[in-house]
């Protein structure tokens, strides 16, 4: 079973264009899948392969799933994955059906992101700010970056130098499914970026480093776990209660660009969306903020 798994691995990776990321999470699902209907196959005193995997042995994972109280999300993602991978298999005569074809896929509630205020994002900022080292200059033109253009965490660590034109204020962001995208930059994020190019960039990198944009200290390209270190420990010091991640400041990015009026196709262009349906997820968001500012201000709202 193992096979057909790699297999469709390549072909998300090689037809489709899939991060390694995304690639990394189907693998996770579905050897999770495997491992669990090799069992049932096993004690039907089958041997185990794809063709031989029913809908009532898919409706077992699912109470398994269930059982093991995934978030509902979760579920619907491990399902997903295996309705994709089991359609390539039918595409390529491997089994003859589908055994989710007759399965309806859990019901998930699109949740509310997370997203901090301006004035918190401006304190998150000025907290990386109160030290030169070239750390926290790095610290600031990433931080600045991401509230800048709400790239992804991945998309904005697998920035070359190259991919940065500040004399035009531009960022060239390769996204999912290597979707390229041009992004503007405030006059703030070109400064500071400028700063750590020129002051910082030169005392991190090594004589065998690359074009990596954002360094560690051992002159290697940042991960993106070396983000989230960096982001959560300027969240600590600026004294946000709220948990603040990467994807906090991207969707800060678009709440912000909503209610300062831009339209909801220009951030579904900015966020690298292929579908309108999850960019129109912030349109909740900017739809409280009004309630809100509604009921604060209307004589008869109180």
């Amino acid at each position: 079973m193992d096979k057909e798994i790699k297999d469709f691995l390549s072909f998300l990776a090689a037809e489709k264009g899939f991060s390694p990321n995304t690639v990394a999470a189907y693998q996770n699902d579905l050897e999770q899948l495997a491992q669990f209907a090799s069992k049932a196959l096993e004690k039907e005193g089958v041997m185990p392969r794809w063709s031989a995997v029913s809908r009532q042995i898919m409706l077992g994972y699912l109470l398994e799933l269930k059982e093991k109280r995934y978030a509902s999300t979760t579920v619907a993602r491990k399902v997903a994955a295996a309705r994709t991978f089991f359609r390539f298999l039918v595409f390529e005569g491997r089994i003859p059906e589908n055994p989710l074809d007759n399965i309806d896929s859990p019901h998930v509630g699109r949740s509310l992101p997370g997203v901090i205020s301006v004035n918190e994002v401006q304190r998150l900022l000025d907290e990386a700010s109160k030290l030169a080292t070239p750390e926290a200059k790095r610290d600031r033109a990433m931080l600045e970056l991401l509230y800048a253009t709400g790239m992804r965490a991945s998309e904005l660590v697998g920035l070359d130098v190259g991919d940065i034109d500040l004399n035009n204020g531009y960022a060239r962001c390769l996204g999912k499914g290597r979707k390229e995208r041009i992004i503007p930059i405030y006059p703030r994020a070109i400064k500071v970026t400028q700063e750590y190019l020129t002051q910082a960039r030169p005392l991190l990198a090594r004589e065998e480093t690359g074009d990596a944009l954002f360094l560690n200290r051992r002159g290697d390209r940042l991960t993106r776990q070396g983000l989230w270190q960096i982001l959560k420990m300027h969240a600590k010091g600026a004294g946000l209660e709220k948990r603040v991640t990467p994807h906090t400041l991207r969707h800060s990015f678009a709440t912000h660009m909503l209610n300062g009026g831009a339209d909801l196709r220009s951030v579904q262009e900015l966020l690298g969306h292929a579908n309108i349906a999850t960019t129109q997820t912030y349109t909740h968001l900017t739809s409280e903020h009004l309630r809100r500012e509604y009921d604060k201000a209307h004589p008869r709202a109180k």
